[in-house]
């Protein structure tokens, strides 16, 4: 637990995770199974990128979305947000031991007032960071404000399993065994924070019309693994603004 950061820190906020920052990768493997690089790789093939692209990392937290897309597609251009000042300095230090430190530009913000001009990048994701944003509809808004029209996005979140059997046990796993082992490991109760807001998380065909709402078409949802992940496609909407 990191030292001198308020323990009342509000849940999904940016001093949250400032304080899990030091075990977060190794927490994300580990209770993902070691899935959750594969599903950053999916969410990257939904992006299309092409040499020049910009895209803009939204939550990037350490930076393993921005650096698979850098290491997938050296020609592109992508700027990483996050809210967490510590969370991005291991995301710099990860990019200098890539090589890739010239080619990450991080930001500290917030992702319901994007520093970016309309229009500015041709790609946007986020994995695993909706759910921590207090209003989803204005973020969303954002990011269809600052993509060109036919601009895609992907949006990686965690979700409550369907099916009768292994949809029970993964929903079993999600609720009593991830927060338990992420507090155990972490040392860290805000880890007990991540059932709650996937329970609070709204069902993937609520989410989706959420998306196209927002100004947002060609919405597609992705169950992965049985549901525990779920991928979001979806186009900046190339008529009307968001």
């Amino acid at each position: 637990m990191s030292a001198g950061l308020p323990s009342d820190a509000p849940p999904g906020s940016g001093a949250m995770f400032d304080r899990i920052a030091p075990r977060y990768d190794l927490l994300n493997r580990i209770m993902s199974l070691g899935r959750d690089r594969a599903w950053r790789r999916r969410a990257i093939d939904a992006l299309e990128l092409s040499p020049g692209a910009r895209l803009l990392d939204l939550a990037t937290g350490t930076g393993d979305l921005a650096l698979e897309a850098l290491a997938r597609h050296p020609r592109i251009e992508v700027v990483g947000l996050d809210p967490s000042p510590r969370m991005l300095a291991l995301a710099a230090a990860k990019a200098r031991r890539a090589g890739a430190a010239g080619s990450l530009r991080l930001l500290r913000g917030d992702a319901q007032a994007l520093p970016f001009a309309a229009a500015r990048f041709d790609a946007a994701a986020m994995a695993f960071g909706i759910r921590n944003v207090p209003d989803r509809e204005r973020a969303l808004r954002e990011i269809a404000r600052v993509l060109r029209p036919g601009g895609r996005l992907a949006v990686l979140e965690l979700g409550s399993p369907r099916g009768r059997w292994a949809g029970a046990a993964a929903r079993a796993y999600i609720r009593s065994v991830v927060p338990r082992l992420g507090a155990l490991l972490s040392r860290a109760p805000e880890y007990r924070y991540l059932e709650r807001s996937i329970a609070a998380f709204p069902a993937p065909e609520s989410f989706s019309r959420t998306i196209r709402e927002c100004g947002f078409e060609s919405v597609q949802v992705r169950p992965l693994a049985l549901g525990a992940c779920h991928l979001y496609r979806a186009l900046r909407s190339r008529e009307g603004s968001p």
